[in-house]
């Protein structure tokens, strides 16, 4: 018998790129759960808009990825209300500058913590239940890890861990759950962030091949491929940086 019901968790799920995801696999039959930390009124818009679509479908749910009792409390969450998971999107996730000299233990702990240490205890809570429903895990990572951003030191390290740890959860987990990354290159500019002036934009576009920036839905239709599309792969990262790192 065909399935025909599938949940997924999305970490970070009520902004940006998350909340294009959660729309975008919702699209796709998916009903999702929308992991948010400090954004509850956009999870509780989105969540309201979603199951205003398809009933019963969507459902938010608060958590500091830091916080230590937050791992299985999700996870439990998810299996509360919807009574299985099929796919955790690791999308959460925390970006500032720490050049080497304001380098300190609080923005280790806060950087590491939600890149890299939140998605590899998320899936090890998640993992029995994606057991059960051969499911899928994806974390979502940086093309720009191999020539990482000058002052952006700690980050440019979870970001590699997380790589790292997709292709180490994937021989772990395997053969029941697939494990995977998307790694977005230019795709939405950071907010609030002055660095990133019209020059700055401007000569991250003139370096990608394709002479432009991404959208949201580029890395949707990634994630897209990689849950339903592709059951033979696993161990992949799959860049979306409009060919910039050959550049």
């Amino acid at each position: 018998m065909k399935k025909t019901k599938r949940i997924a968790l999305i970490t970070g799920g009520a902004k940006r790129i998350g909340a294009s995801i959660a729309r975008h696999l919702h699209h796709c039959g998916v009903d999702v759960m929308i992991h948010h930390n400090q954004s509850s009124i956009d999870a509780k818009k989105l969540v309201a808009e979603l199951n205003n679509l398809r009933a019963d479908s969507a459902a938010t749910v608060q958590a500091d990825l830091l916080d230590q009792e937050s791992f299985s409390y999700l996870i439990k969450e998810v299996i509360n209300i919807f009574g299985q998971l099929d796919f955790l999107i690791n999308n959460a996730s925390t970006y500032y500058a720490t050049p080497i000299d304001s380098v300190n233990e609080s923005s280790w702990d806060d950087l590491i913590g939600t890149n890299l240490k939140a998605p590899l205890l998320l899936s090890h809570h998640a993992a029995k239940s994606l057991k059960k429903t051969k499911g899928s895990i994806i974390n979502i990572t940086d093309a720009q890890i191999h020539n990482p951003k000058k002052n952006y030191i700690i980050y440019s390290i979870a970001k590699a861990g997380l790589a790292t740890l997709t292709e180490s959860l994937a021989k772990e987990l395997s053969p029941e759950i697939r494990v995977n990354a998307v790694a977005p290159g230019a795709i939405l500019w950071p907010e609030s962030n002055l660095e990133f002036d019209d020059d700055y934009r401007n000569k991250v576009i003139s370096q990608t091949l394709l002479k432009r920036t991404g959208s949201p839905k580029d890395i949707c239709k990634a994630i897209e491929f990689l849950l339903l599309h592709a059951p033979y792969v696993t161990g992949q990262t799959l860049s979306i940086d409009g060919g910039r790192k050959f550049s």
